[in-house]
């Protein structure tokens, strides 16, 4: 597994990360097998991955609770990425928005202590706060950061203009937002700030929520619980003329001989040597697959043709006012 440096930053990670929300919230089967999930992420050290990303609103809590169980006798193998800003511990702790500096300081107690370690190596704002200037907020990351209890911090989901203010109080390790075939907005603004400004970037859904694997034809696959299932380009219309989107994919896959997964991910790969995206699963032959995307290599007419394919119908979300911002 290749590694790289998130941007000017002395963070290495692997290439390829393990994204572990699906382990135990939002989609079909979450939080059904800890177990299984456990001897994943065990596989995944076992196969040279060390970027491994979750967050407090994952369960909410459950998530960061299994990582720290697998983690124990392995955290010096890896890099743990988790998130805050989208509970309220300052109010009753229901979800809503809070990138305040004490709010922070009793998320990440909260995260030290589920986590099992004594430091965090990227900790994320998950979605920016309206109410909070980002000034104030990096202000008290910068704080953790002198007092050792965050290696590194990270934006998710921000503007251009929001990503420039929090770099100029105290560089920003890594950005991490939505990127894949199913999602390219990132491409006029976000990657050409990040880069100019030496930040990581770190693809979170990069298989397209699933949908890039070419396993999703039809919502009955999925849990009424799961999140996609309210996804607007799941929805009837949306998601019969986005399988079109799957249809090229698995033509190049067929191409190769490799899985529609795998060229999604090599297609991302070939975006640029400073990506480490973070492919979800909680099931070790689906790892393994995403993990060898990492020595799939594209051809120029391959990723002419992949480049070429259509941006799928819907938005990402059903409320986007969260996003860049």
């Amino acid at each position: 597994m290749k590694h790289i440096t998130l941007g000017s930053t002395a963070l290495e990670v692997s290439r390829i990360g393990l994204g572990c929300m699906g382990m135990s919230a939002f989609y079909s089967g979450a939080g059904q097998d800890d177990a299984g999930a456990i001897k994943t992420i065990h596989r995944a050290v076992d196969l040279g991955v060390t970027f491994f990303d979750t967050a407090e609103i994952y369960g909410p809590y459950t998530n960061e609770s299994l990582l720290g169980e697998a983690f124990s006798g392995r955290r010096d193998k890896v890099v743990i990425a988790t998130k805050f800003g989208t509970i309220l511990h300052r109010g009753d702790g229901s979800r809503g928005l809070d990138g305040s500096a004490e709010n922070i300081r009793l998320s990440v107690e909260g995260s030290l202590s589920r986590l099992k370690t004594e430091y965090i190596d990227l900790y994320y704002q998950h979605r920016m706060d309206p109410d909070t200037p980002v000034e104030e907020t990096v202000g008290a990351l910068a704080q953790l950061i002198a007092e050792g209890k965050i290696r590194g911090y990270g934006l998710s989901e921000a503007a251009p203009d929001t990503i420039r203010r929090a770099h100029a109080v105290y560089p920003v390790t890594a950005l991490q937002t939505e990127y894949s075939l199913w999602s390219r907005d990132v491409e006029a603004e976000i990657l050409p700030v990040v880069r100019e400004l030496g930040i990581g970037f770190v693809p979170y859904s990069p298989l397209g929520r699933g949908f890039l694997t070419g396993t999703i034809r039809s919502l009955d696959q999925l849990e009424d619980s799961d999140f996609r299932k309210s996804n607007p380009r799941f929805q009837g219309d949306n998601l019969e003329a986005n399988i079109r989107i799957v249809e090229q994919v698995d033509a190049v896959a067929a191409e190769l001989g490799a899985k529609p997964g795998q060229v999604a991910l090599a297609w991302l790969l070939a975006q640029g040597e400073d990506i480490a995206p973070i492919p979800g699963t909680k099931r070790i032959p689906y790892l393994e697959e995403n993990v060898a995307a990492d020595a799939l290599v594209l051809s120029a007419a391959q990723l002419a043709a992949l480049d070429a394919v259509a941006a799928p119908v819907g938005d990402r979300y059903a409320d986007m006012s969260p996003l860049n911002r």
